[in-house]
């Protein structure tokens, strides 16, 4: 139940948020005032969002591709942008579909994917405890989450049988960490961030084992930057996968995606997509950069 505020004392947490630098002020009032249990929370809440911290941590949920996820401090915060990767994914999907979720920090991307689709065998991994634990309540009896280091963990039953391979890698460049917004270097981990030199090593290794694990015709999903979407695009196919490039202004959104030739060989190819259709941007409090 939402914690009774007076027009006065609302107003004053809103000048209190945006003095803090938060640009959804009101939304992020609303949303703090409606999660707290008592005036000794609501007090903690706004000071720990003041000094930096992501509303995502200090509500303990966020919002994406319509679910409520549970997202502890110290876990990757989901993008809303990312909702477009789901999008592409979803498409993609037979029925019933075999998923794998690497990187899966919180596991809202196994967990928005499984609730779109019809029947589902869903498999999650992160190599972060807190992540881990996280996306175990997330995904719940959706299916099954482990803890390693990307394919690492997975049961080798899998080979060959994932149609859709989701992997929400790092991809900002080393270099460029430290631009990133505070909540967002200080409060996430670095693992879930940094993608190494030029932002693709870690998709670089999950390109060369990905074909191991697909089912013929099976796609790799991953998300980027427009400026790196080429380069991730010479990655997928010297790994023996198609790629194409779909991107969308309304999301602000690259997703680059490779598929498994259904023949025993395939001729990559470099063909691009540009998606400028499809649901607006919704732009909320609970949305990260």
């Amino acid at each position: 139940m939402p914690l009774p505020l007076s027009p006065l004392a609302l107003s004053s947490l809103v000048t209190t948020l945006r003095s803090a630098g938060c640009v959804f002020a009101e939304d992020e009032a609303d949303l703090i005032a409606a999660t707290a249990a008592g005036p000794a929370e609501l007090t903690a809440m706004v000071e720990r969002r003041v000094a930096g911290h992501p509303l995502e941590h200090v509500l303990g949920w966020a919002e994406f591709s319509g679910l409520r996820i549970a997202v502890d401090p110290g876990v990757f915060v989901p993008r809303r942008r990312t909702e477009f990767l789901i999008r592409q994914a979803a498409e993609l999907a037979p029925n019933p579909a075999v998923v794998v979720d690497l990187c899966c920090g919180s596991g809202a991307l196994g967990a928005a994917l499984a609730a779109t689709l019809e029947r589902v065998e869903l498999h999650a991994a992160d190599v972060e405890p807190a992540a881990v634990r996280c996306a175990r309540r997330n995904v719940g009896e959706l299916g099954r989450v482990y803890e390693g280091d990307l394919f690492a963990p997975l049961p080798g039953s899998l080979h060959g049988r994932v149609d859709v391979l989701l992997a929400n890698v790092p991809y900002v460049p080393t270099g460029d960490v430290a631009l990133l917004p505070v909540e967002a270097r200080v409060h996430e981990p670095l693992v879930a961030l940094d993608g190494g030199g030029d932002g693709l090593d870690v998709m670089r290794r999950v390109a060369a084992e990905a074909p191991r694990w697909l089912a013929p015709g099976g796609s790799l999903l991953v998300e980027t930057s427009e400026r790196q979407a080429a380069r991730a695009e010479e990655v997928l196919a010297g790994s023996g996968l198609v790629p194409r490039v779909v991107s969308s202004d309304e999301w602000y959104a690259t997703v680059v995606i490779g598929t498994l030739p259904t023949g025993s060989a395939g001729t990559p190819n470099g063909s691009v997509h540009r998606a400028r259709s499809g649901r607006p941007l919704r732009r909320s409090a609970t949305g990260s950069a």
